[in-house]
């Protein structure tokens, strides 16, 4: 459910309010610059002021180390500032709606799960596109929308619901169903996905009470959702992500081979592994601030 700011005490009220206010000014201030410098703008605003100031380096640094210990400590200060602009990067992109899907409608896609994904769409075969916060995964959307595909996805609102109300109109605006997490949203995931739909799904997020799978060598509690529905309505289940490259604005977008269909746990952690390898390859473009390996 969208969160209400009546519903919130005065002080997180006004923390909130004041934090949108901030954002919206850094996001129109990028907006008005040409896209080719407003991407790198942004990444450099999150890396360098609003990252820091928010703890979010310290916290995506701990990750790093956490997973990696074996590096110097100047390259997880590197790993962190990169992953952050990143982010900062990935957030101008979401809101640079006509730009992203111009430059990504003749994208080419790399990997057997493109011509497995079509042939699923020509045959009423629904398929869920499964993914995490590496890259800027809407890159890919972005390139199969421009192919003709109606790509829809499920979203968890944000807690600032400031922030949240326009965040949310991005996601709409690259064409495609998308639906909030709870009982409504849900019901309209399942009834795209039981009609042949396609839709996107991020997996890797910390879910509490979850089932434990391995991540990054280390154990995560791990929505098992995807594998669930894929079984139960016949979908394909394809890990795809865009990856960022050298020149900061551009990505390779790949479509992996579907995971095949087995059990819920098997699937689950061949979904985890999926990510977890391009995330050592590319350890950058993940969203290390996430708190994801939490014990409750």
């Amino acid at each position: 459910m969208r969160p209400d700011p009546e519903d919130l005490p005065p002080m997180t009220r006004a923390t909130y309010f004041m934090t949108n206010v901030v954002a919206r000014a850094c996001i129109g201030a990028a907006l008005a610059l040409p896209y080719r410098a407003r991407v790198p703008f942004m990444g450099f605003i999150m890396s360098r002021f609003i990252g820091p100031t928010a703890g979010f380096m310290r916290r995506a640094q701990d990750h790093v180390a956490f997973v990696m210990p074996h590096l110097p400590h100047a390259e997880h200060e590197r790993i962190a500032r990169a992953c952050l602009d990143n982010a900062g990067r990935t957030l101008i992109e979401n809101y640079s709606t006509k730009a992203m899907l111009a430059r990504q409608t003749d994208a080419e896609i790399e990997g057997p799960g493109l011509a497995a994904m079509e042939a699923a769409a020509q045959n009423g075969q629904p398929v869920i596109l499964v993914t995490g916060h590496f890259g800027n995964y809407e890159a890919l959307r972005a390139a199969l929308v421009g192919r003709g595909h109606d790509v829809g996805g499920l979203y968890r609102d944000m807690s600032n619901p400031y922030f949240n109300a326009h965040y949310v109109r991005t996601m709409q605006a690259f064409g495609g169903p998308v639906f909030a997490q709870g009982r409504k949203g849900t019901a309209g995931f399942v009834r795209h996905l039981k009609g042949g739909g396609q839709l996107v799904l991020l997996f890797d997020q910390h879910v509490q009470k979850a089932q434990i799978f391995d991540f990054l060598g280390h154990p995560a509690r791990t929505a098992t959702s995807a594998a669930e529905l894929a079984l139960r309505y016949g979908a394909l289940l394809i890990p795809f992500y865009a990856i960022r490259q050298a020149d900061g604005i551009s990505f390779e977008c790949v479509m992996e081979a579907p995971i095949p269909a087995s059990d819920v746990e098997t699937m689950t952690q061949a979904m985890n592994d999926s990510i977890s390898a391009r995330i050592r390859a590319h350890p950058e473009q993940w969203l290390w601030v996430a708190r994801r390996w939490r014990a409750d």
